[in-house]
């Protein structure tokens, strides 16, 4: 009965913890490190081609983005998720995909004109379409009999559609514990789902801590707020052009505007137009409506009881095609935009962005983090000028940022969903923050509220039966690669990649015939004489 950290150590990103127990191999997510590596990554020390099951706590690519990864590196096992969950990675890594080959498309291009050596993406669509087939989705609340031995369920986080907390109850022998992996813990009070589930008991906890440090602060009137920027904007003939994350964040916004319309909040406007350019996004507002029951809250419900969709209203528009999204930066009336990427680094806000940042009466509102480096946070530090498809752009807009929407609790919430628990955990491990807040989130529990608290480096290894750290994690910072270095790496893993889900399917082959083990030893004989010539 062992636990160990090989993601979101330290980081923000990258969530992936490794369970062994009753003689299984299980991933606790399996995400994509996004940004910069703040600490050097452990290699994992298994094959993929062992691991049994994957528990996943919700669809956002920083908890599933690798799972088409560890599937092209022969993963065969099952993935457990909420249906909504499931869902949305349909859709999710999907899109992920795309993005994988369409930038190692484009820096081969970049290598041909210089005579470099390909770049490989991280997975393709065939991965994709693979891992998508492993996933077993059930409904929160309900126990599941993974293994002799283990039991799990599903929590309602309250952070994403379908996102969850996952207890886990493992007995080997004589001994029985209680691992509870939080996931993200939603912020309340956000529309459409519902406020996180609290848990009573457990005898560990595996706790993110992205706001462990500070409060959001009083919540803001969302709805006045928003609505008075598109009052002053669209007095003034222009448009409100919404950079946002097409899953959560723009169907939060949809659903501020249906108030918004239905109060009449809009004077001498009422029949605004709202674009919504994004095929992502476009996808995400489908799943959200065909799963109300159950991760809607009773407000949204209540609504739809009457008949109401609460993330639709009249002059709502979708756009799908390119020929369609250049379309409606040439209708005159104002209008609201909503478009990816949230953080204006790529997508079709980038054009909306050149069609309306010149311009003295449009509006530019963020309505999420925006990471440094990108354009939506050199936007809003107050650049005059950026340049977007080659062309320098005046910034005349008003830049508008949306405070306090945040998905995430804050340190208040956090600390409201630990003390839930009525009994305290034999420990905390602190995880999924920035180096600073995990040590100052754990300091603060152990200290203030009294909690064992760890915040684990990559790499560190626990027993959980006797609540001993039996290997320490490692805090070596990365060391700067070479961007042709990285390409001999990445061809070279992929090579690595492919030997060892060889291996798994020799091993899946034990029982196999005589005449067919023959014949698969030839074949690989065969291919690795031609190599070694």
């Amino acid at each position: 009965m062992k636990l160990s950290f090989y993601g979101a150590a330290h980081e923000v990103t990258g969530s992936c913890f490794y369970l062994e127990a009753c003689g299984k191999h299980i991933l606790i997510d399996c995400g994509m490190e996004q940004g910069s590596d703040q600490f050097e990554n452990q290699e994992f020390p298994l094959n993929a081609a062992e691991i049994d099951c994957v528990l996943l706590t919700h669809a956002h690519i920083d908890h599933s983005g690798n799972l088409p990864s560890i599937y092209a590196k022969g993963f065969r096992g099952e993935i457990y998720s909420t249906h909504a969950t499931y869902a949305l990675c349909d859709i999710m890594l999907k899109d992920s995909a795309h993005i994988q080959q369409f930038e190692a498309e484009w820096k081969n291009r970049k290598a041909k004109r210089s005579e470099q050596e390909k770049t490989l993406p991280a997975y393709t669509m065939e991965d994709v379409l693979g891992v998508l087939g492993c996933f077993k989705s059930y409904e929160y609340e309900n126990i599941i009999d993974l293994y002799s031995g283990i039991k799990i369920r599903f929590i309602d986080a309250g952070h994403l559609l379908g996102s969850s907390s996952i207890e886990v109850w493992i007995t080997e022998g004589p001994i029985s514990k209680k691992i509870v992996f939080s996931g993200d813990i939603g912020n309340s009070n956000q529309p459409l789902i519902h406020d996180p589930h609290y848990i009573t008991e457990a005898d560990y906890v595996v706790m993110e801590s992205t706001y462990g440090d500070r409060t959001h602060g009083a919540r803001p009137d969302y709805v006045n707020f928003l609505a008075n920027v598109l009052q002053k904007t669209f007095d003034k003939g222009g448009n409100v052009i919404i950079p946002s994350f097409a899953v959560g964040r723009t169907q939060e916004i949809l659903y501020f505007i249906r108030q918004m319309k239905e109060n009449n909040l809009i004077k001498g406007h009422a029949n605004f137009p709202v674009y919504v350019d994004s095929p992502l996004a476009i996808e995400a507002t489908n799943i959200f409506n065909e799963n109300t029951k159950g991760y809607f809250d009773e407000e949204a419900m209540a609504l739809i009881d009457k008949g109401i969709n609460p993330i639709s209203f009249p002059d709502l528009h979708t756009t799908t095609t390119s020929d369609e999204s250049k379309q409606i930066n040439f209708i005159e009336t104002s209008k609201v935009i909503i478009s990816a990427s949230g953080m204006c680094d790529a997508g079709r806000i980038r054009h909306h962005l050149k069609h309306n940042l010149w311009r003295n009466d449009s509006t530019v509102v963020f309505v999420g983090y925006q990471a440094e480096g990108t354009l939506g946070r050199i936007l809003l530090d107050g650049v005059k000028k950026v340049k977007l498809f080659g062309e320098e752009i005046k910034v005349n807009a008003t830049i508008v940022r949306f405070e306090g929407i945040s998905a995430h609790a804050d340190k208040d919430g956090l600390v409201r969903w630990l003390q839930s628990y009525e009994k305290k955990p034999e420990r905390v491990f602190i995880v999924h923050g920035q180096d600073a807040v995990c040590n100052s989130f754990a300091e603060f529990l152990s200290h203030d509220l009294g909690y064992n608290t760890s915040a684990p480096y990559g790499g560190e290894l626990y027993d959980l039966q006797t609540n001993v750290m039996l290997k320490a994690g490692i805090k070596k910072k990365p060391e700067l690669t070479s961007e042709k270095q990285f390409r001999k790496t990445s061809a070279f893993q992929h090579l690595v990649d492919a030997g060892q889900h060889l291996i798994a399917v020799i091993t899946s082959k034990k029982d196999g015939a005589n005449k067919d083990l023959i014949q698969f030893t030839d074949q690989i004989n065969s291919l690795s004489n031609k190599w070694e010539k």
